[in-house]
């Protein structure tokens, strides 16, 4: 039986290679693509994939949060990130919204497939130039958490707070999100007041720092 594969990362040229790649493998099957978090979610959804390859930094929703709520609804459905970024705290908050592997775009795809099928498993896999900094790192990272003003923040506001950061309109956010236009401010004003943020260009370079959204998409 093949292991069924969602692929999600906002760069079409790497969604066509990787599922071109894959297609070679007997074993695997891509049954869709996703352009960013939310449509991950969707076809999540819709098709129950076994494995979600998530890229990290993607619009609307970012790779972070969709896993959050991908692993919420569908606890059975295994993650794994394929970033760019090799920071230890990407790979930190990857793991603690529940990703079973992390392995930076940079690798063979003899490793891919290996992280891949792995997984598929029941195992976890994490690049191995990375693996001894997580685990101390991460454990750290966890504690640290509990206290900050990020943690604060409720999922619905986090993603608020992307959409906001990324030029979204009150009302676009309430269109995308299907709620009104007055819970929506009511999320940007707790927000604020959360995080002691006061102006739409702070909170951008907040969700930047903190790795919501690159505002390049």
């Amino acid at each position: 039986m093949s292991v069924r594969i969602l692929l999600a990362d906002d760069h079409t040229i790497i969604r066509q290679g990787l599922h071109s790649l894959l297609e070679k493998e007997a074993d695997i099957e891509v049954v869709g693509e996703a352009a960013d978090g939310r449509e991950a979610l969707e076809l999540v959804r819709k098709l129950e994939p076994d494995i979600v390859i998530m890229d990290i930094t993607m619009p609307n929703l970012n790779g972070i949060d969709a896993t959050h709520q991908i692993m919420s609804e569908f606890p059975k459905v295994k993650v794994i990130a394929l970033s760019i970024h090799s920071h230890r705290r990407f790979v930190a908050d990857m793991l603690k919204a529940g990703a079973s592997g992390y392995i930076l775009k940079e690798c063979l795809f003899d490793e891919f497939v290996q992280a891949i099928r792995a997984v598929a498993g029941g195992g976890t896999y994490l690049s191995p130039r990375m693996t001894g900094q997580v685990v101390a790192d991460y454990v750290k990272r966890l504690a640290a958490m509990v206290n900050s003003q990020f943690a604060a923040l409720t999922e619905r506001e986090h993603e608020v707070l992307q959409l906001l950061a990324e030029g979204r309109t009150t009302k676009q956010i309430s269109l995308q999100l299907h709620v009104s236009t007055k819970t929506i401010e009511a999320n940007r004003r707790q927000i604020m007041d959360k995080l002691g943020i006061h102006s739409i260009a702070e909170l951008t370079k907040y969700a930047v720092r903190e790795g919501l959204t690159s505002l390049e998409s």
